[in-house]
């Protein structure tokens, strides 16, 4: 998911947009009035294993861009279980907001909801609320994974098998299996954004201890497959580094672009699955 981040038109848009899409976010959240009802037959869903997050928790982060503290953005696992065609539910809400002086001149209010289903780990109802400098997006969507077909604000598409939304896809990621990956290994997740079809495509570089004002983490890094040109210089420009325990959180965000760098770091963290990789 992560280089959808650098679509926009501007480059104040794309600073803080590290911090709200990876991460998710919004203020003005506007719910559905009836629970969309979702019929259980059609294709059989997968099974798939979490023992990377659970419901309580929740992650903290802060962002700069250059030396200029540019906001905040936090996820958070829901305590509460929904059902969708009595399938039960992980409700995940992620918030960003601009902070200081970048709130001065380019002010962010942004959330993004998603309700992942418990065992096959897809989302079935996906909320986005965006307002980044007057930039308005409201989105809506609904997905039927029986059926393969998602509903975004009325209008229907066709999806294949397992697809995710922006912040499902984020949290998917970090149920994989990283144990035995190789240098260059290529991780590929279907994602629908922006009534798009992406394959998102991260590459494993290797192992690293990266240390971070609240404390040194061994760590799993990631380098996301980018199209350089626009906004980046090489494809090397932007990585990732992940906690390598069974938590899989991201521990730091860095990205060079072409005017200045990014960079969001693991500020707080509480209600984790596991023991975290920190280095006493």
């Amino acid at each position: 998911m992560w280089h959808l981040l650098f679509n926009k038109k501007s480059i104040k848009t794309i600073a803080f947009s590290l911090a709200a899409t990876i991460f998710i976010s919004s203020f003005s959240f506007l719910a559905f009035k009836t629970q969309p009802q979702i019929a259980n037959t059609g294709t059989p869903l997968r099974s798939f294993k979490n023992v990377a997050f659970k419901r309580g928790e929740t992650l903290g982060f802060r962002l700069h861009y250059g030396f200029m503290e540019a906001g905040i953005a936090t996820l958070e696992v829901k305590e509460e279980t929904k059902e969708f065609g009595a399938r039960k539910t992980y409700h995940i809400v992620g918030t960003g907001t601009s902070k200081g002086a970048f709130d001065w001149f380019f002010k962010v209010r942004d959330r993004y909801e998603t309700y992942i289903d418990e065992d096959a780990l897809l989302p079935w109802l996906f909320l986005r609320r965006v307002n980044e400098g007057g930039y308005i997006i409201n989105q809506n969507l609904i997905f039927y994974h029986y059926s393969n077909k998602v509903n975004s604000n009325g209008k229907d598409f066709d999806i294949p098998e397992n697809m995710q939304d922006m912040v499902s896809a984020f949290y998917y990621t970090r149920c994989l299996d990283f144990s035995n990956a190789k240098p260059n290994e290529l991780f590929t997740i279907p994602c629908f954004v922006d009534d798009q079809l992406f394959a998102i495509k991260i590459k494993y570089v290797g192992k690293e201890t990266i240390k971070t004002d609240i404390g040194k983490f061994r760590c799993i890094k990631f380098r996301p497959v980018l199209q350089k040109g626009r906004i980046f210089k090489s494809e090397e420009d932007l990585n990732i580094w992940i906690s390598d325990d069974n938590n899989h959180i991201p521990i730091r965000i860095e990205a060079k672009i072409l005017v200045g760098s990014i960079k969001m770091d693991l500020e707080k963290y509480t209600g984790l699955a596991n023991p975290i990789s920190k280095i006493e």
